[in-house]
């Protein structure tokens, strides 16, 4: 596949090295979505020559593209765009079913409210929408073991997810049904110690003075707001894992 991109000749006096162009140059070219998730990129013998620059510039441009989670690299085969939720700077995007499951226990989630409503003007311009615009509104406590463990408290745009309320939510999380339709490219989130509100501490069992771990994260794919989303985690029940490598 051609690049239809401006790749031949990189610049000799931008202050970044030739391999980190290449890697911005690809960047570019998948967030444009000139590659579908799955679809196969071009090699690296076809890179090597289309930039202009040697192999090995080449393979550390996509050895860390693989490691940023925005390619996957299958050894004799090639390199493959992969899965956009994937892709995250610092934190990754986690289906919590998925994080309950993987530590042996039972998920399941008790729906409290799943329909449309109207935006208003601040939630109106946190998803690019006009003011008294359908906007969807979900309300879900997810459970580990029985025991409440986050109230999510949503609202999506209906253009990404046109289906969004058709969704049993019993059987598909939100986060995973949006990952399906809206696969993710952009995040943007607050992470904060702060207490409940009255709705949400009743919920969650818990009382409104107790300690929460508070996530509020806005979402969008291919520069359209997909959702915006408060998370509430009592916090002796939660805990936030990450990782760090130099």
């Amino acid at each position: 596949m051609t690049l239809p991109l401006q790749t031949a000749g990189l610049s000799r006096t931008a202050p970044y090295p030739p391999y980190a162009q290449v890697k911005q140059s690809l960047k570019a070219g998948l967030a444009q979505g000139r590659w579908r998730t799955g679809e196969l990129m071009p090699s690296e013998a076809e890179l090597v020559a289309q930039f202009g620059v040697s192999r090995m510039t080449v393979n550390r441009a996509l050895r860390e593209l693989q490691s940023e989670g925005i390619v996957d690299r299958v050894q004799g085969v090639g390199t493959f765009a992969a899965q956009l939720h994937r892709i995250s700077s610092r934190l990754t995007i986690r289906d919590l079913h998925e994080e309950i499951e993987a530590r042996g226990h039972r998920h399941h989630v008790e729906v409290h409210l799943a329909r449309e409503e109207r935006a208003t003007a601040a939630l109106a311009a946190q998803l690019g929408l006009a003011t008294g615009a359908a906007v969807y509104h979900s309300l879900i406590v997810h459970h580990d073991d029985g025991v409440p463990l986050q109230c999510e408290d949503r609202y999506v745009n209906p253009a990404s997810a046109p289906d969004y309320l058709k969704v049993d939510f019993t059987q598909t999380t939100p986060t995973q049904h949006l990952l399906d339709v809206a696969p993710l490219w952009e995040a943007q989130y607050t992470i904060e110690a702060s207490t409940a509100t009255e709705q949400e501490a009743r919920l969650l069992g818990i009382g409104v003075a107790d300690p929460c771990l508070v996530v509020v994260r806005r979402t969008a794919s291919r520069g359209v707001a997909v959702t915006l989303a408060r998370l509430v985690h009592p916090g002796t029940r939660y805990q936030l894992e990450g990782r760090f490598s130099p």
